[in-house]
């Protein structure tokens, strides 16, 4: 797990383009796939929600679209904080609704394989006070374990999270709005407590 503090240092090491790719994975717990598969027309600013209907998967060096993992979309509550990121990134992005939210720097779909190589990831997260080894999917367990620091409850944070199972999509899959709104409000509060304290 990375801090609140680590986070956002990574976040400045990966560099501009990729800095609003880095906070959205730890504070929205999104996979690598459902990032590079999102469009503009899948996040809501002024709601502070994320669709998460796709994800972008590599088979054989080629890319295709799929749904998202345990084939379930899900809406994901944002904190304001990475609302206000967004917000600033989406001004750099095309405004057709279609556009994707993250490229690289070509404008092409970032790649697991070079990405790491392009924002000089080991020095990154060397920078950032990161364990050697950390991945970028360790964002998403950040991201996960910051939700749960809410209180949030086991259905909200598999909700959040787009796990399930059988067993797990009749347990958890009615998450309420409310709640999830909730859940992104107190997850705001504890990332900028922990940002004015570092």
């Amino acid at each position: 797990m990375a801090t609140v503090g680590e986070v956002f240092v990574l976040a400045d090491q990966v560099g501009a383009t990729y800095r609003a790719f880095v906070l959205t994975a730890a504070l929205a717990s999104l996979r690598w796939g459902e990032l590079v598969a999102l469009r503009r027309r899948d996040i809501d600013l002024v709601a502070g929600l994320i669709f998460v209907r796709r994800s972008m998967v590599e088979r054989g060096g080629s890319l295709e679209i799929s749904l998202p993992k345990n084939n379930r979309s899900r809406t994901v509550a944002l904190p304001a904080v990475l609302v206000e990121e967004l917000e600033s990134h989406l001004r750099k992005v095309d405004a057709d609704p279609d556009a994707p939210v993250f490229t690289g720097e070509r404008g092409g779909v970032p790649r697991r394989g070079n990405w790491r190589a392009n924002v000089q990831w080991k020095e990154a997260v060397k920078v950032a006070g990161l364990p050697e080894g950390f991945r970028f999917h360790d964002l998403r367990h950040t991201g996960n374990h910051l939700a749960a620091q809410t209180g949030a409850s086991t259905r909200e944070l598999m909700q959040r999270m787009g796990h399930s199972t059988v067993r797990a999509a009749l347990i958890y899959q009615h998450a309420t709005d409310s709640r999830s709104r909730l859940l992104a409000d107190r997850l705001d509060t504890l990332v900028r407590a922990q940002l004015d304290g570092s």
